[in-house]
């Protein structure tokens, strides 16, 4: 498994094309002129200059910047005058808190400097977990350009007190006439909320509070309903998994919040045993990219496969027809049967009636998997009540309508039917974050603290009581709704205290609520009351209503998702989440029509790759039931033929800056809040897009041997090592005609690397989802510039850490094929064959801090150098910008500052603003134009660890050490430590049999360790 895969990036690469090899060999360039050489932003990213005109100019800049040091920029800077007693200057403080945003559920820690959060991590002790959105949610807290700053009305300033007087006479009246009230909220999972909004609707009689969700799974909770009576989302356990099938679930992304901890918690393959996943989908999604085997399928198709395996395991016959992958679903069915109660079944169908069938297929194994009793509360969206609600303000029986942090003009299917109705109301008052197309529209628009201002609760599950606490003084004039709605019902008590006795009366049985406050968190009773299984649920009827409705499908099946950087658009504003590449497609600053290879053939679309790495793409037009938008195409090996992608979230214009419109709305195609949508046509119309994608960019190069996978068998009974059949076998090279491992012959004296400490990262690629919340955590803990989307696409992105996603096909060499008499076109049509439905690998890579580091040896003014604890160091002011180590690293990891990022309004970004500023890490310098950066290892952190211990008078704590890309890791696929302490994890990891570094014949010496992928092909 592990010896004859051909790896690629991208299906130029995969065909060999001339423009990708142009790209890889494409180092030495022509000469330029002067004046464009030093020429402004329009001139230089055109521009190529070859080395020697660049060591033509390289004596001036060197003289220049001295003399310029001479002359440093003033900076004013206030100290305390009486200093706090609860901040010491220069060290970090820690929060625990809960965010809840709506949309994004997570128990976390919050690092803050002088008052500042500037970083997000997950509260591991609450067993938090964190997604690239979690970690960019600090960023929002700093947005000026969309935060609500005061109380309006009609546009005008208002203040509170007048605002709370003409509301409160307002909904007086209305209460008096018995004039229908809405309030319009999001999931908040909040249960003091829940009780203040109880309270609330009780002193107002005639208001009805109605929950929204943009991007709903309603068809779980309905189903949840009908089947337990209780309405909520069902849990899964996947680390007690022998078996996932999971037809359309994107259960590793957002599809019910993510298991992505518990799914690799069930596959270690030091245990000898990991869960068997197969993954049916249309979308290439992170869940199917990780999964061990893949079924490519259309919607429809997804719809009777669920209902094939329904009859195959429980012995029914409900309505269905057959599929092209009955044999598979036959083969998995059996394998459910198998491991019974160790089996799950999930669907991600917002239908209640499949949801239905998927909860009576876990009835029928009695899966311990699947969990109704402590249940998920992060999805209460009631479309239905939703729907009522449009109809009724339509038609003028609603007068009134209050919403909390929702934007349905933007995000409803039907929204025009919405402003028509919100034209009719007498009152409209919109407590909000950040502006909104829905908040602009509103009479009154009252600004509302970000979470990380706020006092609250949460309750994700049944478990576990989380505590929100304010990391930072408001920045603006901002309230809480939960004071307002206090406040409006005549209650003057303070939401503060109000949590605390709710908290004590309701939760805390008697402990502490500072500990609580403290830990972030309280567990509740373990024990959670069993839920019964309804077995009056008429699953034949469900079947035949879910089978009508697929077949009616024609035409293109359109699947609308989220993506993992964006989601449902709430962070749309966001740099860090724009610029954040998409784990399947590598593109950012975008959504686009995904769509297969023979499609795109057959109708004539392309992406073809310009001679800098940037990719374009054909523009297509859509229609789906009436409404029409035309969308740049990008074709995705691994789409199912028939079928379409398109992600919700992007598109968002109102209150965004210009740079962060980007993308299609794809909201309107979300009719009745269903995913998959049927009879979509489509055509190509002219022009084309230009992509800020970055899987062309770095090309491997025909080295084949960066990745490494085996499947749990080859694992379990192959020799890694064995010169024929290993798994894991290192490098070899001549020395004295004999065949001997690269790594015993070094060109190099070896320095005694045992004394003090020595750190080494270790990446396991079976753990690695591609999730990239350590991409973010990167961004955030060391300062790493935003530059926009033209600058991505021409290769000029800043990520310290980037995740390479790798294709890959069962398929023969080049040589491998002659020995087999394939011609090239025969091989080449063979490795198509494979992309339309390849293998994905996700590779982490950073500076690998080599020991024998090929940076440091071409640095003419000894500006990267090697240090005694393992990390290769970057000394800013020494260095001229030469970029010599940048194109002699092999791994490609290093990145140039074309241009001032910094305080510069052609990069208006978060560095361009004083609020933006705020979060940056004062412990990691900004860097200037000219200079090269790349992974520190976070050596800031590491020192910070060395001088806690000292202050202490203590030695460091076993893995003690963190990198925040470690600490964001929440499957702990990335290890971080010190190898010369033997007890670190990492110590044992360095030598595991799984442990090899990427193109170990260069002799780097590298102290980035990654662990083979093991995948679990279900083989005896």
């Amino acid at each position: 498994m592990a010896s004859n895969k051909k790896y690629w990036k991208s299906v130029e690469e995969l065909k060999g094309s001339s423009i990708v090899e142009t790209l890889s060999k494409n180092e030495f360039v022509d000469e330029i002129a002067t004046d464009q050489f030093l020429g402004d932003k329009e001139t230089l990213e055109n521009s190529s200059t070859s080395r020697r005109d660049f060591l033509k100019y390289v004596g001036f800049t060197t003289a220049a910047a001295s003399l310029a040091a001479c002359e440093g920029p003033v900076r004013k800077s206030i100290p305390y005058v009486v200093k706090p007693n609860d901040i010491i200057a220069g060290v970090a403080d820690w929060y625990a808190t809960s965010m809840a945003d709506g949309y994004d559920f997570a128990n976390v820690l919050v690092k803050t400097r002088e008052g500042r959060p500037i970083q997000i991590m997950p509260n591991k002790d609450a067993n938090g977990t964190t997604t690239a959105r979690v970690q960019a949610a600090i960023l929002s807290l700093y947005d000026e350009k969309l935060r609500l700053k005061e109380p309006t009305k009609a546009g005008e300033e208002i203040s509170w007190s007048d605002a709370d007087k003409e509301i409160g006479l307002k909904l007086l009246s209305l209460q008096n006439q018995n004039k229908p009230v809405v309030l319009l909220t999001g999931t908040m999972a909040s249960p003091s909320t829940d009780k203040i909004i109880s309270e609330f609707t009780t002193a107002y009689p005639n208001i009805k509070h109605v929950v929204y969700d943009a991007v709903s799974e309603a068809g779980a909770t309905e189903a949840m309903l009908a089947m337990y009576g209780k309405r909520a989302l069902p849990n899964y356990h996947l680390e007690k998994a022998k078996t996932i099938v999971s037809i359309g679930a994107d259960f590793l992304s957002d599809f019910h919040g993510g298991f992505e901890k518990g799914y690799v918690n069930g596959r270690k393959p030091e245990s000898g045993q990991m869960s068997y996943h197969v993954q049916f989908e249309s979308n290439m999604s992170l869940t199917g990219a990780n999964a061990d085997k893949r079924v490519v399928l259309k919607p429809s198709d997804q719809v009777f496969a669920l209902l094939n395996l329904y009859n195959e395991v429980t012995g029914n016959r409900v309505s269905s027809k057959a599929t092209p992958v009955d044999a598979e679903i036959k083969k998995m069915a059996l394998e459910l049967r198998m491991n019974g109660s160790r089996s799950v079944v999930m669907t991600g169908l917002n239908d209640k009636n499949a949801q239905l069938i998927a909860f009576a297929i876990n009835e029928a194994l009695s899966s311990e998997i699947f969990d109704t009793n402590n249940t998920l509360n992060i999805r209460q969206g009631n479309d239905a009540e939703v729907a009522q609600l449009i109809s009724d303000m339509k038609s003028g029986k609603v007068a009134g309508l209050l919403t909390h942090n929702v934007d349905p003009i933007y995000s409803l299917a039907n929204s025009t039917d919405f402003i028509e109705g919100f034209s009719k109301l007498e009152l409209s008052v919109a407590l909000s974050t950040e502006n909104s197309a829905t908040v602009d529209a509103s009479n009154y628009a009252l600004p509302t603290p970000h979470f990380l201002e706020s006092w609250g609760d949460t309750q994700f599950d049944s478990v576990t009581y989380g505590l929100m606490q304010p990391t930072i003084q408001p920045l603006f004039n901002t309230r809480q709704l939960q004071d307002t709605l206090l406040m409006w019902s005549g209650n003057s008590t303070k939401y503060y205290d109000y949590l605390k006795t709710f908290a004590a009366d309701s939760v805390l049985n008697g402990s502490s609520w500072n500990t609580a406050l403290h830990n972030g968190f309280f567990n509740r009773a373990s024990v959670v009351e069993e839920v019964e299984f309804v077995s009056t649920v008429s699953l034949a009827s469900a079947a035949s209503a879910l089978s009508s409705s697929a077949n009616k499908a024609s035409g293109f099946e359109l699947n609308l998702y989220t993506k993992t950087g964006l989601g449902d658009g709430k962070q749309a504003n966001n740099p860090w989440l724009q610029e954040f590449p998409d784990p399947i497609t590598r593109a950012s600053w975008d959504n686009y029509l995904t769509m297969s290879i023979a499609d795109a053939k057959e109708l004539g679309f392309s992406n073809p790759v310009k001679d800098n790495g940037a990719i374009n793409g054909d523009y297509a037009k859509i229609s789906v039931n009436g409404k029409e938008a035309v969308v740049p195409v990008m074709i995705q090996p691994g789409q199912a033929k028939g079928s379409l992608g398109l992600a919700l979230g992007f598109g968002k214009t109102f209150g965004l800056k210009e740079e962060m419109q980007v993308g299609v709305n794809a909201y309107p195609f979300y009719a009745n809040s269903n995913n998959i949508q049927y009879g979509v046509t489509i055509e190509k119309v002219g022009g084309y897009h230009e992509f800020a994608c970055t899987q062309v960019q770095k090309t491997i190069a025909g080295r084949h041997d960066i990745l490494k996978v085996a499947s749990l068998k080859e694992y379990k009974n192959v020799d890694p090592k064995d010169h024929h059949h290993g798994w894991n076998k290192p490098a070899y090279v001549s020395y004295d005609h004999q065949e001997v491992e690269a790594n015993t012959i070094d060109l190099w004296d070896e320095h005694n690397r045992d004394l003090g400490h020595h750190f080494n990262l270790s990446i396991d690629l079976t753990s690695c989802t591609g999730c990239g919340a350590c991409v973010v955590a990167c961004h955030a803990e060391n300062n790493v510039p935003v530059v926009g989307k033209r600058e991505v696409r021409v290769g000029r992105d800043m990520h310290w850490l980037r995740i390479d996603r790798y294709y890959s096909s069962t398929v023969e060499t080049r040589e491998d094929a002659k020995e087999l008499g394939l011609s090239r076109g025969e091989m080449y049509e063979a490795l198509e064959t494979e992309a339309e439905n390849p293998e994905v690998t996700f590779q982490p890579m950073m500076c690998q801090h080599c020991n024998h580091a090929p940076c440091e040896t071409v640095c003419p003014v000894a500006a990267t150098t090697h240090g005694r604890q393992g990390q290769n160091q970057m000394t800013y002011n020494r260095c001229v910008g030469t970029r010599y180590c940048a194109n002699n690293c092999p791994y490609r990891v290093r990145r140039f500052n074309w241009f001032e990022y910094a305080n510069n309004n052609q990069f208006d970004f978060n560095m361009n603003n004083e609020y933006g500023k705020m979060v940056l890490n004062p412990d990691v310098v900004v860097r200037g134009r000219g200079v090269m950066e790349k992974c520190s290892m976070c050596i800031q952190m590491t020192q910070a660890t060395i001088l806690k211990a000292k202050k202490e008078g203590r030695a460091v704590n076993t893995d003690e050490f963190e990198t925040a890309c470690s600490s964001a890791c929440t499957t702990g696929s990335l290890v971080f430590g010190d190898v010369n302490n033997k007890e670190d994890k990492v110590a044992a990891l360095a030598k595991d049999k799984r442990a090899y570094n990427v193109l170990d014949y260069l002799q780097t010496k590298p102290n980035v360790i990654y662990q083979v992928k093991i995948k679990n092909t279900n083989e005896a």
